[in-house]
C-alpha cells in the first residue's frame, strides 16, 4: 500500500511500460510503411537509429530511480508525518515530464539519421513520344536521379473453389495461399504483376501493373466467394493469364498457379502446353496435403459441421499433385508444394529471378532533401515542454493538502 506522501509507483511503472511498447511498435510500422512502399524515402546515416536502444534503458533507470525514492522517502519520516512534510508530490507531473523528456529524444535520434524525401516521376514511352507524369511525393529541389525498373511480367493464378476452404493446411488452404501471394508481393522488385482468380470460371482480378499497393489491395478480396460458379478451371484460368500478357513487349513471361488441383475440368495440361509454345513459363503451387480434409461449414466464423455428399458421407478434398506436376512439366515450369512451415514461394522466386528481365519503366526522382528538421522540432519542443514541467503540485493544492 503506499504511503502518503510517496509516489504511486505501481501506476507509473505500469503507464510507462504500456507507453514503451505502444511507441515501439507505431515506430516499427511506420518505418516498415515508409522503407517498404514509399520508394522516394530514405534514412541517409541508418546506424544511427541504433540510438533508439537507449529508450527502453532510460525507462529502467526511471523506474528504478523513482523507487529508490519512495523508499529513501518513507525512511526519512512516518507516515502521518511524511503527507505533512512533502505535500506537493505529483506522480502525474512526474510521469509527463519524463514521457516527454524520453519520446522527445526519440524523435531527436531519428533526426540525427537524417530521414530524406525524393519526388518520384514515371516516364512512359510511346511512338516516340516522352510523356512524363508526376507520381506521388512531394517535390523538393531541381536536381533529378534517373532510376531504371527492370522485371518480368507476371501472372498469379489463384484457387477461390470452395475445396480452398479445406484446413489441412492451418488455418485453411485460402489463407495460406494469400499467404504465399502477399509474400511474392512484398518480393517483386522491378516486376509486373497481375491476378487472376477462377472456380468453375476464370476472371482477371488485377490487370498487370507494378504497383505493389493495388495489389495488396486487391488480395484482401479474394476469397472462396469471388467466384460464383464452382469447379477448378485451371486451363481456363491458364488460357486468360496467358491473354493478359502483351507478347509485343520485351522480357520473360510466367504463371504462377496456385491451386489444390481437385475437380479440374477441362484440359489444363494442354493450356500449360499453349502457353509455352508463347514462350511463356508456368508454374505451379500445390495447396493442401495429398491425405486430405473434410470442407468445413461455417456460420459466423464458426465450424458448425462439415459438407457431405448425396449419400451422407463426408467430403473428404484431397492435393491432386499428380495433374500439377504435368501442367508444370508442360508448362517448363516447377512444381513446389506448400506446408504448414513454407508456401513454397521461396524456391520460385529464385527461378524468376533467373529469366531474363526488361526495362518496365523509368523512374525519376528529385535529389533526396533533407527532411530532419520535422522529427527535430518535435523533440525539442517535446523536451522543453518536459523541463518546464514540475514534478510538484500546484502551490495552492500543496497548501490545501497541507
Amino acid at each position: 500500500m503506499r504511503v502518503k506522501g510517496t509516489y504511486h509507483w505501481g501506476v507509473v511503472a505500469a503507464v510507462v511500460l504500456v507507453v514503451e511498447l505502444l511507441a515501439t511498435v507505431v515506430w516499427a510500422v511506420t518505418w516498415y510503411l515508409l522503407d517498404r512502399e514509399v520508394a522516394a524515402f530514405r534514412i541517409e546515416r541508418p546506424e544511427v537509429l541504433w540510438a533508439m536502444l537507449a529508450g527502453p534503458v532510460l525507462a529502467l533507470l526511471f523506474l528504478i530511480e523513482l523507487a529508490w525514492r519512495n523508499r529513501a522517502l518513507q525512511r526519512f519520516a512516518s507516515a502521518g508525518t511524511l503527507a505533512r512534510m512533502v505535500p506537493g508530490n505529483s506522480s502525474v507531473r512526474v510521469l509527463l515530464r519524463f514521457l516527454l523528456f524520453r519520446h522527445g529524444l526519440s524523435f531527436l535520434v531519428v533526426a540525427a539519421a537524417g530521414p530524406q524525401f525524393g519526388t518520384k516521376y514515371e516516364e512512359v514511352k510511346s511512338e516516340g513520344i516522352d510523356l512524363v507524369v508526376a507520381a506521388a511525393g512531394p517535390q523538393f529541389g531541381t536536381k533529378y536521379e534517373e532510376v531504371k525498373s527492370e522485371g518480368i511480367d507476371l501472372v498469379v493464378a489463384m484457387d477461390v473453389s470452395n475445396s480452398m476452404d479445406c484446413e489441412d493446411l492451418r488455418p485453411s488452404r485460402m489463407e495460406a495461399a494469400r499467404r504465399a501471394l502477399s509474400q511474392l508481393i512484398d518480393k517483386m522488385r522491378g516486376d509486373r504483376l497481375g491476378i487472376v482468380v477462377f472456380a468453375g470460371e476464370a476472371f482477371v482480378q488485377l490487370p498487370i501493373t507494378n504497383d505493389r499497393s493495388a495489389a495488396k489491395l486487391f488480395l484482401g478480396t479474394v476469397g472462396t466467394n469471388s467466384v460464383g460458379t464452382q469447379g477448378t478451371a485451371i486451363g481456363a484460368a491458364i488460357e486468360l493469364a496467358r491473354e493478359s500478357f502483351d507478347m509485343d513487349t520485351p522480357g520473360s513471361k510466367a504463371v504462377i498457379v496456385i491451386t489444390d488441383g481437385e475437380n479440374h475440368e477441362d484440359d489444363a495440361e494442354g493450356a500449360a502446353r499453349e502457353a509455352a509454345a508463347a514462350g511463356i513459363v508456368v508454374h505451379t503451387v500445390g495447396m493442401g496435403t495429398p491425405e486430405g480434409g473434410p470442407l468445413p461449414v461455417k456460420r459466423n466464423g464458426q465450424v458448425v459441421g462439415f459438407r457431405k455428399d448425396g449419400s451422407g458421407n463426408t467430403v473428404v478434398s484431397r492435393l491432386n499433385e499428380p495433374m500439377l506436376q504435368r501442367i508444370s512439366a508442360e508448362g517448363n515450369g516447377a512444381y513446389v508444394r506448400a506446408t504448414a512451415a513454407s508456401t513454397g514461394i521461396e524456391a520460385l522466386v529464385a527461378d524468376l529471378r533467373n529469366m531474363d528481365t526488361s526495362e518496365k519503366g523509368t523512374f525519376t526522382f528529385t535529389a533526396h532533401e533533407d527532411q530532419f528538421q520535422y522529427p527535430l522540432g518535435i523533440g525539442l519542443c517535446m523536451i522543453l515542454l518536459a523541463l518546464a514541467t514540475g514534478d510538484r503540485r500546484h502551490r495552492r493544492k500543496m497548501m490545501e493538502a497541507a
